[in-house]
């Protein structure tokens, strides 16, 4: 575990950055507000990271009070990291910081990794209700719970249970709205996303 770096100033922005700053920590808690992950898992969708820049971000974290570790049951007999209700309390943070990136975001770069869930936070903020929402687009299927307060926010692949409602778009459409330049509203408006379920959430998106 690396020593705890810290700017010694008596600033709750400083002490913040003591915990958060470093680089790829806010992408972690990202992928683990998506609950429990195995570290294959969270090395999966975090291209670029190291191995060893990985393992030492999650022991600092841990050390932090930010993520717990545990070993699920047989027969998955794999260690999972999860966030804390402290590491969860970070996702306003992530919410902010997202929106304010918005005007960094622009086209996709020839560079640019991508997975499907990574829309999900951009997509939370637009929906409002309860209930479980799946949004299928080319590049993958995730799920959203709106006004969850405990447990995952998203989750990676179709949802658990039958969903309240569908959304079905492309990645163009679902970037447009990431970059706060659709609003999902006029999106189902324009048929640029199909909503389909009978639950209060998805008639609320088709009546919008």
């Amino acid at each position: 575990m690396s020593p705890r770096r810290s700017y010694d100033q008596y600033c709750s922005a400083a002490r913040a950055l003591d915990a958060v700053g470093d680089r790829w920590t806010l992408l972690i808690v990202r992928e683990l507000l998506a609950g429990p992950r195995r570290y294959t898992d969270l090395h999966a969708d975090l291209p670029g990271v190291s191995t060893d820049v990985l393992a030492s971000r999650l022991k600092d974290m841990e050390r932090d009070g930010l993520t717990s570790r545990r070993r699920l049951p047989p027969p998955g007999a794999a260690h999972v990291y999860e966030l804390t209700a402290h590491g969860r309390a970070l996702l306003p943070v992530l919410r902010t910081l997202g929106e304010w990136g918005r005007a960094e975001l622009g086209e996709p770069r020839p560079t640019d990794a991508v997975r499907a869930h990574w829309f999900a936070l951009p997509l939370l903020g637009a929906l409002a209700g309860d209930g479980i929402v799946e949004v299928r687009l080319e590049k993958g299927v995730f799920h959203l719970h709106p006004r969850e307060e405990a447990g995952a926010v998203y989750g990676d692949g179709p949802a658990p249970r039958e969903p309240d409602a569908r959304l079905s778009l492309d990645s163009a459409t679902c970037a447009e709205i990431a970059r706060g330049e659709l609003d999902l509203a006029d999106a189902v408006r324009a048929g640029r996303v199909t909503v389909t379920g009978d639950g209060p959430l998805a008639k609320s998106l088709r009546e919008a």
